[in-house]
């Protein structure tokens, strides 16, 4: 018996991006394997890749599934504890018996996984469906179920952390530098140009390493504390501290994308946007928004997302047609562009997807083949790999692998982006059936940024995918390729 998925979806790169990211996975039907879990959960809205930054996706499955077969009672392992639950009980059912016997009350479990008391009551209760599986990853996260399998009733083994990835070395500092609200200002304060000095450091390292998850994780907890820090203090440079601690909080947003907690991509994308509007500046509001959008598409709030992003935009549009203005900005509004075909890729709206790709990639044209935009990675090579991933997303895996026989991918700049772009030609290759060819291309993808493929919770199913049925004569390469990416099989 298994957790059958009937839209073939999977969630977890924001754009490798996070590096970014929910994508197909194949067109047959897969085990609960095929929805890695989300970037995010989101507060009060629906359940929802690295990402969704440099413009991809990160995160939160967005396609509701059904379960298969009937289920059947057995034991939920709970650190430690062994619990039995009933036989034939529905999912909502086991969701309430495991928070009671968790002594969680609804209002808790209900926050904690971003939604309203009134949802949970329903979802137990039978009156909504099944939640999608990015947000039954999060419930067992909260109340410390160690098997999926717990809340489905389905009788085969399904680590929760096998989809939720791991939990990097450097969260827990970073967390901890998110949260330090000392209100005095340290004794000795940077100066704004030094922390900009700092910021664009820390990006370039960010692009250009192939171990960029532990290189911030080094960075931000100095660079957060000291931005924070900054934007404290009274004086003529405060607004210019808001505009770098909103980049920080930008650029952490990176970091946090795919880890075990999913309340921190929420904190860094609301505080960027806050300082941006602190600051009154519709640049840096745009690029806080960006980060927003990302996580609003992740978790299915898909109006929302698109709102956000046109509203941007629109603030933006007073000043690109001026020549006073960098050329950022007009490249932010591409970004921006470019996310809002991804989200209607996302729904499976063909036409409103490529309508604004084309809007997207014609700024990108403009702005000519040298141009980048440093956080969002929006360039000329870029738009093309958005053309693969729109092909993912929508499932149209021969458009994907078409567009991505036009891509000299050494012309993606950053490495995590390069490295998000093969896994999503894995993906295409997986919708048509070419486990061979999909092993080639996460291969190129781990030589390129393991740090990368070892977060990505598409790669990571592919991976544990080829490892139950490996190409032939390529068992002991995939069972290789596993080790290296952190999947046991």
């Amino acid at each position: 018996m298994r957790l059958l998925v009937n839209s073939g979806y999977v969630a977890a790169d924001v754009s490798d991006g996070v590096d970014a990211h929910i994508r197909p996975l194949s067109s047959s039907v897969k085990t609960v394997g095929s929805h890695p879990p989300p970037r995010s959960a989101a507060p009060g809205g629906g359940a929802g890749v690295e990402g969704t930054s440099e413009g991809g996706a990160r995160r939160v499955c967005s396609v509701p599934h059904t379960c298969g077969d009937s289920l059947e009672g057995h034991s939920i392992r709970r650190k430690g504890a062994t619990v039995h639950v009933e036989n034939g009980l529905a999912i909502g059912q086991r969701i309430k018996i495991n928070r009671e016997r968790a002594g969680m009350s609804r209002p808790v479990l209900a926050g904690l996984v971003g939604k309203s008391a009134e949802w949970l009551k329903a979802v137990e209760n039978g009156r909504l469906q099944t939640p999608r599986l990015s947000m039954l990853l999060r419930i067992a996260q909260v109340l410390e179920i160690e098997d999926l399998a717990e809340l489905t009733g389905n009788d085969h083994a399904v680590p929760v952390v096998v989809f939720a990835g791991e939990r990097h070395a450097a969260l827990t500092e970073v967390q901890a530098a998110l949260t330090d609200y000392r209100i005095a200002p340290r004794d000795r304060q940077q100066s704004a140009q030094h922390l900009a000095a700092r910021l664009r450091q820390a990006w370039q390292i960010r692009h250009s390493s192939p171990d960029h998850r532990t290189q911030l994780g080094s960075l931000l907890p100095g660079l957060i504390r000291d931005a924070q820090s900054a934007a404290r203090t009274t004086g003529p440079e405060r607004r210019t501290a808001r505009k770098l601690l909103a980049g920080v909080y930008q650029l952490a947003d990176f970091y946090v994308a795919y880890q075990p907690a999913p309340e921190l991509v929420w904190m860094v994308a609301d505080r960027g946007l806050h300082e941006g509007y602190e600051a009154d500046d519709p640049y840096v509001i745009a690029c806080s928004a960006w980060s927003m959008v990302q996580a609003l598409r992740d978790a299915g709030r898909w109006d929302e997302a698109i709102g956000l992003a046109r509203d941007s935009i629109d603030r933006l549009t007073p000043y690109v047609g001026r020549g006073e203005v960098s050329d950022d900005w007009r490249g932010i509004v591409g970004a921006l562009e470019a996310e809002i075909a991804y989200v209607h890729a996302r729904r499976g709206r063909y036409g409103d997807a490529w309508a604004w790709w084309e809007r997207a990639d014609e700024v990108a044209r403009r702005l000519g083949p040298a141009y980048r935009h440093v956080q969002t990675s929006f360039s000329v090579p870029v738009m093309a790999a958005h053309a693969v991933t729109l092909g993912v997303e929508l499932r149209r895996s021969g458009e994907a692998l078409r567009a991505a026989e036009g891509i000299e991918a050494g012309r993606i700049v950053s490495v995590p982006r390069r490295s998000r772009h093969f896994i999503e030609v894995a993906q295409a290759c997986t919708q048509q059936g070419d486990s061979r060819a999909a092993y080639e291309w996460l291969v190129r993808s781990e030589r390129t940024a393991p740090e990368t493929i070892r977060y990505n919770g598409f790669a990571r199913e592919m991976v544990l995918e080829l490892m139950k049925s490996p190409p032939a004569g390529l068992r002991g390469e995939v069972r290789e390729l596993g080790h290296r990416v952190g999947v046991a099989a």
